[in-house]
């Protein structure tokens, strides 16, 4: 991970949306995002039917998640953002601290495990598994800012509480690395800005 502190988005894309939303995404949303100071780093991935994505946005420090900078951005969204917002489904996002991290690699699987009710996880272990390169727990910060004009777009947001990361160059061991009685999902890199 590139810093304390990190946005995790999940949603669904209709399919008859997804060739803009992902040229949108990577062309115009991600770059502006990066433009931000304290953002370094964006990534984009997509579930194995391309319906379901997972973007990841690394910051420096959770002063990045209230700065004036940010909000200013999700309180005037473009264009094009105004177009794309309502259709985000299932919308899932989570303002997170970064808790522990093992591994200094990025593979191009990655497991998100979110909603489970263990919060001890040896990231260590996960990480040097055959296959796997990296695991990360984050946490949802205390309160998150008031509801922003983007989030009225796409009707509101849940939230996670606790999140894992695991990410690998094999996709089976990526997969194995699931918690029983969690939300995980399966995605594949499609998008990286620095």
């Amino acid at each position: 991970m590139l810093g304390k502190a990190a946005i995790t988005i999940w949603c669904d894309v209709a399919a008859e949306i997804r060739e803009e939303f992902d040229h949108w995404h990577a062309h115009e949303h991600m770059p502006e995002r990066l433009s931000i100071p304290g953002f370094r780093r964006g990534s984009r991935w997509v579930s194995a039917d391309g319906g379901s994505y997972f973007i990841l946005y690394e910051l420096e420090s959770e002063a990045a998640l209230t700065s004036a900078a940010y909000l200013e951005r999700l309180n005037n969204p473009t264009p094009w953002s105004r177009k794309m917002m309502p259709h985000h489904r299932n919308m899932v996002r989570g303002l997170c601290r970064v808790e522990a991290t093992s591994g200094s690699a990025l593979g191009l699987a990655l497991l998100t495990v979110r909603s489970w009710s263990a919060t001890t996880l040896d990231l260590a272990a996960l990480a040097s598994r055959k296959g796997i390169v990296a695991a990360h727990l984050l946490r949802a910060i205390g309160e998150p800012p008031p509801q922003t004009a983007e989030q009225k777009l796409r009707g509101g947001d849940a939230s996670p509480d606790v999140v894992a990361l695991v990410t690998g160059y094999h996709e089976a061991a990526v997969q194995a690395a699931a918690i029983a009685g969690a939300t995980v999902g399966l995605y594949r890199l499609a998008y990286i800005l620095s």
